[in-house]
């Protein structure tokens, strides 16, 4: 069963008649620019072939029901009533509807399938929260651009969920284009358009899911996201976007160590991300698998964001014949991606699940994805 009949038919067993449509949003991998775009600067990411479907109808009154194949239970609250909380998976399409409660005449019934894997780092979050947000601008006549909607998304996963996010992963989920990954300036939210042209080389990007899920609302991301805003008083700036390499000297004085390596993080991440369009404008895979392995080992090392599964995920790639790996995502688990040929996915599937049982970690799942569309109402 494909995932729009799928949601179709859930609809009609959890609320009893059709839906009026569906709508769906892609996850996300980021090919590079992690935790910077909180600190308004620059990340690159594209949108996959792995999606999240919504099935929704408008009610006569106020009430909102969600209800998915996650569990039996239908979620609820009343778009008049306090802003919802406690409600599990359903906080996310729940909280985009309070989000957007000025333009809600009406409640709604909607049913959620997705094959986006969860705590992968592949932005099923934002997935749910686009194709909800997207389906409810359409039935409730808001009229809302994507890139209001991406800010309505993220301030959802801020205020609702109380995960202290940024706003590339529902940027990426709205504007991806086939084929291409997204420069985002989170500063201004403009877009542009990266060519990746994996195809015409036999590349694909795979994904290695270590299973070891992680969560954004918990106090890693947090504690990471105070250390950049501490960097950024003490060095008098707004935000890190302000800095750049050559201010890492002065930085090292003036601040402590730990919060040094924050911020060090930062900033030669966003070079990286500009050198990576670069790189790929031109076609200089050499540069592209040097400025992901910097990438990880900044992760690794300055930011203190990977584990040891995706640290064993990305050197076995590498070994594998990768042209370049780094994790992907917030971190503290989740995946790792690869840029490798086509024809060594097997093997690189192959030679992860065997280091992974060598060191007794849980056996990852390993395939690749494509660059897709954005957000859509199915046909």
């Amino acid at each position: 069963m494909n995932l729009k009949l799928e949601a179709e038919t859930g609809f009609q067993a959890a609320f009893g008649y059709q839906p009026t449509g569906v709508w769906s949003a892609p996850g996300r991998v980021n090919l590079i620019g992690e935790h910077t775009d909180y600190n308004l600067g620059f990340v690159l990411p594209f949108g996959i072939d792995l999606r999240t479907y919504a099935a929704i109808s408008l009610r006569a009154d106020k009430i909102c029901r969600v209800a998915s194949r996650i569990d039996a239970q239908v979620y609820e609250f009343d778009l008049d009533g306090p802003k919802p909380a406690g409600l599990d998976w359903a906080l996310y399409p729940l909280g985009i509807a309070w989000m957007m409660r000025e333009y809600g005449q009406n409640g709604f019934d909607c049913f959620i399938t997705s094959n986006v894997p969860v705590g992968a780092g592949l932005s099923s979050s934002a997935a749910l929260e686009c194709s909800v947000a997207f389906g409810l601008n359409a039935l409730w006549e808001a009229g809302l651009e994507r890139v209001e909607l991406a800010q309505i998304g993220q301030r959802a996963e801020n205020e609702v969920v109380g995960a202290p996010t940024g706003i590339m992963d529902q940027t990426a989920s709205l504007m991806a284009q086939a084929d291409s990954a997204i420069l985002i300036d989170c500063r201004d939210l403009t877009t542009t358009s990266v060519r990746l042209g994996l195809n015409e080389k036999n590349l694909v990007v795979a994904v290695i899911d270590t299973g070891v899920a992680h969560r954004h609302s918990d106090g890693g991301y947090r504690s990471r996201r105070e250390a950049c805003e501490l960097g950024a008083k003490t060095l008098e700036v707004s935000s890190l976007r302000e800095l750049e390499v050559s201010d890492l000297p002065r930085a090292k004085v003036e601040l402590d160590d730990l919060t040094f390596r924050r911020v060090r993080h930062v900033i030669t991440e966003n070079q990286r991300v500009l050198d990576t369009v670069s790189a790929l404008a031109v076609s200089d895979l050499g540069s592209l698998g040097q400025l992901m392995a910097h990438s990880h080992a900044s992760m690794r090392d300055d930011f203190e964001i990977s584990i040891d599964e995706l640290d064993l995920a990305v050197a076995t790639a590498i070994d594998s014949g990768a042209i370049g790996s780094r994790m992907t995502g917030g971190g503290f688990g989740g995946a790792a991606i690869a840029i490798i040929n086509q024809d060594e996915l097997v093997n690189l599937e192959k030679n992860c699940k065997f280091v992974f049982a060598a060191k007794g970690y849980k056996e990852p799942r390993i395939f690749a994805v494509k660059p897709g569309e954005g957000a859509r109402k199915e046909p």
